[in-house]
C-alpha cells in the first residue's frame, strides 16, 4: 500500500524516481500526461480505488486514508481536531443534564471540572481502544445509554434537590452533590466489570457467530435512524444556522471534494507549492468554523435576541470559571459507594452500550476501508469498553463511556479512516482536559451548529448500515419482511416506551429499570428481530447472502491466500508482540489474541 500521502500534490517542485522532464524541471506548465504520471508515482491514487486494497472490509472506492494509514503530523493534527469538535458537543452536554440532578448550581466550578474530566477520560479511553482494543478509528465518549439508570438511582436513593434545606452552608451543599456522585460512580465502575468479563473471555464472540447480514443491517441502521431525535431537536435551535452548517459540509464533501487548494511551502532548495484536498479532508472542520465564526459576529452584532441559541455567549461564565490548569484523577469526589440495586440497575446502560458498539464496530470497519473485525477484535473492543466505563467510574465522570456513532459517521464525510488520526484526537481531548479554558472554549459551538454536522453524519451512518444489503437476495419476500419489521418495530416499541414512562412494572425496581432501559434502545430491538428472525424464518443460504457474506468474511482470491490473510489480519494485529504470539500454539485458545480460531461458521452451498 503506498504510504506516501495522496492528499497533498507538489505539481512544481521536482518528482523522485521521475524521467519525465516537465516534472523533473519543476518550471512551466506541466500537461495532463505529465501530471499523471507524477500523480501516478506519488501514489496520489485513494489508496482504496479498486476495492481490494483494504482487504475487502469497506468497499470505499474514494478514501483518502485507510486504518493503517499514516498522514503527516501537521494532518493528523487538524484531522484529529475535527474529531474533538465531532464528539465534544455531545459529551458535554452529558454533565449539563446530570449537574442538575447531583444538586449542583449553575455558577459551580464544580460543572466545569466534571466537563473536563469526562473529556480527559475520553481521551484515556480512546487512545487504549484505537491501540489494544478494537484496533479501528473509533472515539469514545459518554454515553446516554447510562442517564436512564443513573436519574433512576438518583431519583430514587436521594432526597429532591428542591426539597433541601435553603441554609445549607457551602462545604454542607459540596459534599452532598459528592455523596450522590460517588453512588453513580460505584455502580458504573462495578456494572461495568460484568462487560470486561464478557469481552474478555470471549462470551461476546460466541454470539457473533450467528449475526448475519440481516441481523446487522437493521442494528447499524438504527444506530443512525434513532438518533434523529438529537440530531433534529440540536438543528431546530436555529434552523437557518442548521441548514447553513448542512450545506457547507455538502459543498465541501461532495462538491468540492476533487478541488485542490494551493499552499506555498518552502525546502533549502527555494518556495514551491503544494495543492491540498483541503475540502475533501476538513470538510466538518470548515463547516464548523465558518458557521461558528458566523454565530460570533451574529451574536457581537446583537442580531441574536438573548438568549438565543444561536449565540456564542451561553456558556461564556462557564469559560470564565474554568481554571486554565487542573488534572482529573481517580476518586477525586471521594471513595465510590456500591450498592446492590445501584449496580443492577446500571447494568441496562451496559448491556445497552454493548450492543450499540458491537454494531458501531462493523459500521466504523466498513465505512473506513478495513476488513470486518474478526471476533477477537470484537472481543477486545467490548473488554476494552468494559475497562474504560471502570475508568469513567473511578474518576468520576457520572457517566460510562462508548463507541460515538457521530465519529464513525465523520469519516464517512472526510474519507479519512486512519486510525493515527484518532489516537491524535486522542491526545488533543487529554490536553483540552487538563487546560480547562480552552476545553471550555468549544462549549461556544451553538447547539445549531452541532445539530447540522448530526444531520449530515447520522445519515451517513444510516447509509452504512443499509449497504450491508448487497450480500442478500432484496427480490426476496421473506428478507424484506424481515428487513422492514426490524427496523419498523426498531424505532415504534422505543418510542412507545418513552411516550408511556412507568409502563414497565414486574414488582421489581432493577428488573424494571433494565428492561426499560433495553426496550428504549432501538439498536437492541432491530438488531434482536433481525438475529431472531434470520435465523428462525425458513430461507435458504443463497437467499440469506451467507454465502457471499462467508466468502466476504473469510474467503482470499485463489492464489493469494497468504498475501491477503496477512493483510486481513494486520489491521488488528496488536501493535507489539505478535512474532511471539504467532510462535506460541496455546495463543489460538486466548479469546482476545489476534491468532483465535474458535468461534467461527462457515457457510457453504
Amino acid at each position: 500500500m503506498a504510504q506516501v500521502n495522496p492528499a497533498f500534490i507538489d505539481e512544481t517542485e521536482p518528482a523522485e524516481n521521475v524521467t519525465d522532464p516537465d516534472v523533473e524541471s519543476g518550471k512551466g506548465i506541466q500537461t495532463e500526461e505529465s501530471i499523471a504520471r507524477h500523480e501516478e508515482v506519488n501514489g496520489a491514487v485513494p489508496l482504496s480505488s479498486t476495492g481490494t486494497e483494504d482487504g475487502g472490509g469497506g468497499g470505499s472506492s474514494d478514501l483518502m486514508f485507510t486504518v493503517n494509514d499514516v498522514p503527516a503530523w501537521y494532518m493528523c493534527a487538524f484531522l484529529g481536531l475535527q474529531h474533538y469538535l465531532t464528539m465534544v458537543g455531545a459529551t458535554i452536554s452529558i454533565p449539563f443534564i446530570l449537574t442538575p440532578m447531583l444538586c449542583i448550581e449553575d455558577t459551580d466550578p464544580a460543572r466545569g471540572r466534571i466537563v473536563c474530566t469526562i473529556i480527559f477520560v475520553s481521551g484515556i479511553v480512546t487512545l487504549l481502544q484505537s491501540t489494544f482494543g478494537v484496533r479501528l478509528p473509533i472515539v469514545q465518549g459518554g454515553t446516554f445509554t447510562f442517564l436512564v439508570p443513573t436519574i433512576a438511582i438518583l431519583t430514587t436513593s436521594f432526597t429532591p434537590c428542591e426539597d433541601l434545606p435553603l441554609n445549607m452552608t457551602a462545604e454542607e451543599k459540596e459534599e452532598e452533590w459528592q455523596m450522590r456522585m460517588r453512588e453513580v460512580q460505584g455502580a458504573i465502575a462495578v456494572s461495568s466489570i460484568v462487560q470486561i468479563l464478557i469481552g474478555f473471555t470471549g462470551a461476546i464472540g460466541v454470539l457473533l457467530t450467528w449475526i448475519t447480514p440481516l441481523a446487522i443491517v437493521p442494528t447499524v441502521a438504527l444506530v443512525g435512524l434513532s438518533l434523529f431525535n438529537v440530531a433534529a431537536d440540536k438543528a431546530s435551535k436555529h434552523w437557518g444556522i442548521s441548514f447553513m452548517t448542512m450545506a457547507l459540509m455538502i459543498l465541501f464533501s461532495q462538491f468540492l471534494k476533487e478541488v485542490r487548494v494551493p499552499f506555498p511551502a518552502y525546502k533549502k532548495d527555494g518556495f514551491y507549492i503544494v495543492w491540498a484536498h483541503v475540502f475533501k479532508l476538513f470538510p466538518v472542520l470548515l463547516a464548523i468554523v465558518i458557521s461558528w465564526g458566523f454565530c460570533a459576529i451574529l451574536t457581537s452584532a446583537e442580531v441574536f435576541p438573548e438568549g438565543n441559541p444561536a449565540r456564542t455567549d451561553l456558556t461564556a461564565g462557564l469559560l470564565d470559571r474554568s481554571p486554565w490548569f487542573s488534572v482529573p484523577y481517580p476518586c477525586q469526589w471521594g471513595l465510590p459507594t456500591v450498592s446492590v440495586a445501584g449496580v443492577f440497575g446500571m447494568l441496562a446502560g451496559v448491556l445497552a452500550s454493548m450492543i450499540e458498539s458491537v454494531g458501531d464496530y462493523y459500521a466504523c470497519a466498513r465505512i473506513a476501508g478495513a476488513p470486518l473485525p474478526p471476533t477477537h477484535a470484537v472481543n477486545r473492543g467490548i473488554g476494552m469498553e468494559g475497562l474504560g466505563c471502570v475508568l469513567a467510574g473511578l474518576w468520576g465522570t457520572g457517566n460510562g463511556t462508548t463507541s460515538y456513532s457521530e465519529n464513525i459517521g465523520a469519516i464517512g464525510v472526510t474519507k479519512v479512516g486512519s486510525r493515527r488520526v484518532v489516537q491524535i484526537g486522542a491526545l488533543i481531548m487529554l490536553v483540552f482536559g487538563v487546560f480547562g479554558k480552552f476545553g471550555a472554549l468549544f462549549v461556544t459551538i451553538p447547539e445549531p451548529v452541532v445539530g447540522g454536522v448530526f444531520c449530515v453524519m447520522f445519515s451517513m451512518i444510516t447509509a452504512v448500515g443499509l449497504s450491508t444489503l448487497q450480500y442478500i437476495d432484496l427480490n426476496s419476500s421473506r428478507n424484506l419482511f424481515i428487513l422492514g419489521f426490524s427496523v419498523f418495530f426498531g424505532l415504534a416499541l422505543p418510542k412507545w416506551i418513552e411516550s408511556n414512562p412507568g409502563v414497565i412494572y414486574t414488582g421489581s425496581q432493577v428488573f424494571d429499570q433494565i428492561i426499560t432501559v433495553l426496550l428504549q434502545t432501538s439498536m437492541f430491538i432491530g438488531g434482536l428481530l433481525g438475529f431472531v428472525l434470520d435465523n428462525t424464518v425458513p430461507g435458504t443460504l443463497e437467499e440469506r447472502g451467507l454465502i457471499k457474506w462467508s466468502a466476504h468474511l473469510s474467503s482470499p482470491e485463489p492464489g493469494k491466500e497468504e498475501d491477503q490473510t496477512a493483510k486481513r489480519n494486520e489491521c488488528y494485529d496488536l501493535p507489539f508482540g505478535m512474532d511471539a504470539i504467532r510462535k506460541a500454539n496455546w495463543t489460538s485458545y486466548i479469546p482476545v489474541c489476534p491468532t483465535f480460531e474458535g468461534f467461527r461458521r462457515c457457510w457453504r452451498k
